[in-house]
Parts: structure tokens; sequence; C-alpha cells
């Protein structure tokens, strides 16, 4: 018995002196800060907790709470594009540009182009859930209402075949949510709102896009947009993040996202 206990302890141990090495780095990095973790982060941990302040302060009395820049993090520049924030705060592209190469070559429109860059952005940068709402937040002040409605729009469409444009439902959801998952109400609302609504097909090639873009070797290039997101988003002079639009703090949460407040 215990010789067989004998592996597993050693394992454990390894394990954990591997994880204080890796917060002895990570602590050495920050210097002399204090990075904090959100509450949704504990959640996402299955924690319904937060850290506390004054016990943080208190384990690590001669350091300061972290109000800026996370030095673990690639550097932004003073005033952030969203190019900058596909290179240095987006965890993926290869889906997103993906999606927007075939809307390019299926001859689409820029903004139908756009949205399709665009459109899972909450995902790559902020959120899984609820991730069209959110990503249509982000980017709202600075596109044309027609792609913020599609990118918020396609968080419903999904889930709903439309014969029209050969679009069915993905058996990649069946797949990952199993065959008997539905929808639920909120997004049935959404879905049946947006059916008559005047921005609809944008919205659905964002879809009929989407599930042909997931080629893990495929050759894609930011670059390819480069002009498509010059001539259709406003990129604020004083950068994402410092033009006090509605959507600011987002991006600003992107670029600090471990700042104590």
């Amino acid at each position: 018995m215990n010789e067989h206990a004998k592996p597993n302890l050693a394992k454990a141990v390894s394990l954990s002196e591997a994880a204080d090495a890796l917060e002895e780095r990570m602590m050495h990095e920050l210097g002399e800060r204090i990075a904090t973790k959100s509450t949704l982060f504990r959640l996402a941990d299955g924690e319904v907790t937060m850290d506390s302040g004054p016990g943080l302060k208190a384990a690590n009395p001669d350091k300061y709470f972290l109000m800026g820049a996370d030095p673990r993090l690639p550097k932004m520049p003073d005033k952030p594009t969203l190019i900058d924030f596909f290179h240095n705060r987006f965890a993926s592209l290869n889906h997103l540009l993906q999606s927007a190469t075939h809307a390019l070559k299926g001859g689409h429109s820029e903004k139908v182009v756009l949205a399709c860059l665009l459109h899972d952005i909450g995902v790559a940068s902020f959120i899984r859930a609820d991730h069209g709402y959110w990503g249509a937040q982000m980017i709202e002040p600075y596109v044309n209402e027609e792609v913020s409605w599609a990118v918020r729009t396609h968080q419903a469409l999904r889930f709903f075949p439309d014969p029209s444009v050969g679009y069915e439902y993905p058996e990649m959801y069946i797949k990952y949510f199993g065959a008997d998952y539905k929808p639920e109400p909120y997004i049935v609302a959404e879905y049946e709102r947006a059916r008559n609504h005047k921005y609809y097909m944008t919205s659905r090639l964002i879809c009929v896009n989407d599930i042909y873009s997931f080629d893990p070797n495929a050759k894609v290039d930011l670059n390819d947009f480069v002009d498509i997101i010059g001539r259709n988003f406003r990129q604020p002079k004083e950068g994402l993040g410092f033009d006090s639009s509605p959507s600011a703090h987002m991006w600003r949460t992107l670029m600090w996202p471990t700042r104590f407040l």
C-alpha cells in the first residue's frame, strides 16, 4: 500500500514545488507591486470569493498594489489602436482571421468583413459567456451600427438554421453541448426579434463564415485587413481606452487587468 502511495506523494510534492516556483517567479517579475485577481476570475474557478485588500497587504507589507500596467503582459503603447490589441491582448487570432478571410473571398461588403473579423473578440479578449453582447458593446462607439448589431445578434442566430443561405445547425454544437441542448429563452427571443431586422443578413453572414473557420493550419494574416479596419473602425486619437467613450473602460480593463481599483 505504502509502495503505491510514495510515487503519488512525490508527484504531489513536485507539483506543489513547481507551483511555488512559478508564483515566486511571477512575483519577482512584478517587483514591488501586488497584482490582484478579479472576482470574475475566482468565479471561473468555482469560488465565490475575492482577494482581500487588507489580507494581501498584511502578507506583503513592503509592497504596494498594482495600479497600472502589469509587467508580465506585453507592453501597450501610450495610444493603443485596435491592431495593438490584436497583437498584445487578444489570445487567439486564427479563427477571427479565417472568418474574415472567407467573407473577403466571398465578395462581401467591408461591413460584413469587419463584422466577421470582430465577431468573437469577446471570446478572444474577455469572456466566453454572452460574448456577442460583450463584443458588440466594446466596438459600438467605433463602428457602423450595422456591424455592432450583427456582432451582438450572432450570439443568438448561430443556434438557428437558415436554409436560404445554406446555414445548418453546426455539428460542432452537438459535440460540444449535446443533442438535447436547447437555447435559453432570452436567446430564442433575440432570434425572433432579429429575423425581420434590416441588418439580419449581415449577422447571418457572420454565422455562415464562422462555421468554416476552425482550421488550425490555415494561413491567414492580419495585414490583409489593416486597410478595411482603417476605413471602417473609428480609431480615437487619444487611443482606445482613453477617449471617454461608453466602452473605454472595457479597453482599459484589457490593458490593465490586474489593477487593484
